[in-house]
């Protein structure tokens, strides 16, 4: 698992085109995220070396060529960075994006679905440590 150390939205963006085209090189990735970042060479380049320090992308020569795939995938760090957000932002506290999500016009029901399957999931989880601290 790569150090705990935040990434940012470019990053996490970056690591995405990565994983999605890998192995790559930053000629792939430049011309993949032209139309979409417009980002130059140099700030592909930047940040693919902060990936790799971070621990999350390998670099392997290839023919004299450096080809970058990921470490670890986008989903395994997700909630990471969910945890970080929810501990540094929100002060460890879900509540408040509970009430984001009321808020909101519409909820997407396979995500809502999901969401309830969640609380089932947590409500069995709670209730088997309260069963096992009354022991």
């Amino acid at each position: 698992m790569p150090k705990r150390k935040p990434l940012g939205k470019v990053e996490l963006e970056l690591l995405q085109a990565v994983e999605d085209l890998q192995p790559v090189t930053v000629r792939a990735l430049v011309e993949h995220l032209a139309d979409k970042t417009g980002q130059a060479r140099t700030t592909i380049l930047t940040t693919l070396e902060r990936l790799r320090a971070k621990g999350c992308l390998t670099r392997r020569s290839i023919n004299g060529v450096n080809h970058y795939s990921p470490r670890v995938s986008v989903s395994e760090l997700l909630p990471r960075i969910v945890d970080d957000f929810v501990q540094k932002m929100l002060g460890g506290s879900v509540s408040p994006f509970v009430a984001y999500l009321q808020g909101q016009k519409e909820v997407d029901p396979d995500e809502l679905a999901q969401l309830k399957s969640l609380v089932e999931e947590l409500e069995t989880k709670q209730a088997k440590k309260d069963t096992r601290r009354k022991k």
